[in-house]
């Protein structure tokens, strides 16, 4: 066992130690989902979107989760005056660009958000963070190859070296990119990692990526190094996948099985079933 793997354990226990709120500001279609997979993992959900009560809420919370799925402009004003809240008091910002390229609102609200808050952790697929890359000029600023491709909320395409495309958000934005597929990339700019747990089923059930962002925000909430935080939260989602692949009969009984695993994870299990390797420019 590693150093890291040894540590996205402890962040576990921490979790269910400490019982860190979460805030979202979220996607309507998983709302309920990412609730049991923020009380499974130990800590507490709030929804809570009104731009008159979100300051107030956020200053109580232990992370807060923007997620543009289900985007409005009013939406995106509620998101800002959450965030520099969030930023006064210290609070980690998630930012999961739902569908991000798939529409110029969609698009240009990420960006905004990016841009206007000090974001902790960027999670979203390949097609999401190419697009905000090549909208922002990052891609042409650090000589990316590869475009971005979304259809509705799928990634399509997602550039040629997710490797390459993470440290260059990261170092541009100075965050923790999260880049969530069949091997999901993390860096920080200086740091990269691979996380290899998951399973092909997480792709049939609808928002199992805001899932995965709900488990990093949980990890961010009691983890200040944010690679750390986002590594232990897809390790242990992932995992979570594997382990409920071996009870499923198929896409429905599987989300049900998710939810038990991911509830009945242990601190020991993460650490010693965590699949986490340094990775390089090109070797994604």
């Amino acid at each position: 066992m590693n150093k890291i793997e040894a540590r996205i354990g402890q962040a576990l226990s921490h979790i269910r130690e400490r019982h860190p709120l979460i805030h979202h500001i979220t996607n309507l279609v998983v709302m309920n989902d990412t609730a049991n997979v923020t009380l499974h993992l130990g800590a507490l959900p709030v929804m809570a979107y009104a731009t008159e009560e979100v300051a107030e809420m956020v200053s109580g919370a232990d992370a807060l989760i923007l997620n543009v799925g289900t985007l409005t402009p009013s939406l995106v004003e509620s998101m800002i005056v959450a965030g520099r809240t969030a930023n006064e008091r210290g609070v980690p910002i998630i930012l999961d660009p739902v569908g991000a390229g798939a529409t110029t609102l969609r698009t240009e609200s990420s960006l905004r958000l990016l841009e206007e808050l000090e974001v902790a952790v960027l999670r979203g697929n390949g097609g999401e963070i190419a697009s905000l890359s090549e909208a922002s000029g990052v891609s042409k600023a650090w000589g990316l190859r590869g475009g971005g491709a979304v259809r509705g909320v799928e990634s399509v395409a997602g550039g040629d070296d997710p490797v390459a495309l993470g440290r260059a958000m990261a170092r541009e934005y100075d965050l923790t990119v999260a880049i969530t597929g069949k091997r999901d990339i993390v860096s920080d700019g200086q740091r990269t990692l691979g996380v290899d747990n998951g399973h092909r089923w997480l792709t049939t059930i609808t928002g199992s990526g805001c899932m995965a962002t709900t488990a990093v925000a949980a990890f961010a909430a009691v983890e200040e190094d944010h690679l750390v935080a986002a590594v232990g939260g897809l390790a242990c989602f992932g995992l979570a996948g594997e382990l409920a692949a071996q009870k499923a009969e198929g896409p429905a009984s599987f989300k049900v099985a998710l939810l038990d695993q991911i509830y009945g994870l242990t601190a020991d299990e993460l650490a010693e079933e965590a699949r986490i390797t340094a990775v390089e420019a090109g070797s994604s």
